[in-house]
Order: structure tokens, then sequence, then C-alpha cells
């Protein structure tokens, strides 16, 4: 896997029952990934000890609030996916990580079917209120920083 494996997710709480969870990574292999919420912000020891899956609600697998579905990355190592959610409210989930795995999350009700290790986390912190971060690039453009970054990367490998 590349040293530049990285991702930027954003959690905006659209209003009280809903989320919105936007999320790009750079760098994984192409296909499926799973993504979860995980219980702790602990990632010193990498994936390994963010614990398991968030589950304030102890649902069984594949319908918990910690699952998130997948990313689908391209063969250029970049994936996108944009969800909402009715269950996660942004202050529950401040402090706590987001992790990628290895594999698809087949989202059924087996262990087994979890996406495997985990290949990318990182905590979930607070960083500006509902709109108030654009993370605009310019005027002129409209694109956000990951997708100014992803053209010029695109134009890299075209060259």
């Amino acid at each position: 896997m590349p040293v530049d494996t990285r991702g930027l997710a954003r959690f905006v709480q659209i209003d009280d029952e809903t989320c919105l969870i936007d999320l790009t990574v750079q760098g994984l292999t192409p296909g499926k990934h799973g993504v979860h919420i995980h219980e702790y912000g602990d990632i010193s020891r990498g994936w390994m000890s963010t614990g398991d899956h968030f589950n304030p609600t102890n649902e069984d697998h594949g319908d918990h609030v910690g699952d998130l579905g997948n990313v689908e990355v391209g063969v250029n190592g970049w994936g996108d996916l944009v969800v909402e959610s009715s269950r996660i409210r942004v202050f529950d989930i401040i402090g706590r990580s987001m992790v990628i795995t290895e594999d698809e999350d087949l989202c059924s009700k087996t262990s087994s079917s979890q996406g495997g290790p985990g290949v990318l986390s990182g905590i979930i912190a607070r960083s500006a209120g509902a709109f108030e971060n654009m993370k605009k690039v310019c005027a002129c453009s409209g694109k956000t920083l990951w997708e100014e970054a992803r053209v010029h990367q695109d134009k890299k490998v075209s060259d």
C-alpha cells in the first residue's frame, strides 16, 4: 500500500434528524472498503486500538450506527462516499474514530463479513459548525481542497 494513503471525512449535522457524511480517500487499493465509526478515538496502535464498531443501541451487525457502508475506490486510488444518516448525531461521535477496512463490508450479521483489518483510521474531531467551513480553494473553481487535489493528481498521471 502506498505511503500516502489518506482520507478526509466531514460530518455535517443538517438538522436534528439528519447527519451528512462526506468521505474522500486516496491511496487505497481499487474496490470496495468498509467504513465504520468505532467506539474509541485511540489510534495509538492504528485501527487495533479503536475498539468495536460504535453501537450505542446494541443492534446486530449490519444495522447499527457505526456501519456506514462501503467506499468504492477506483483504479486511480481515489474513492468517495456521501451518505445521510438519521441515527448519527455529530455531538455523539466527536472523540471516536473512523476506520476504513481492507475489504468490503457485506453488512450481514456475521463478524466475518465486516471488511477485515483496518487500513486507514483517524479521530473524529470538531472543526467548525454546520456550513462554517466550506474549504473552498477559490471562488472561480468552486472546488473543495480535496476535489482540487484530485484534479492535480489526475493531471500528473496523464502528463
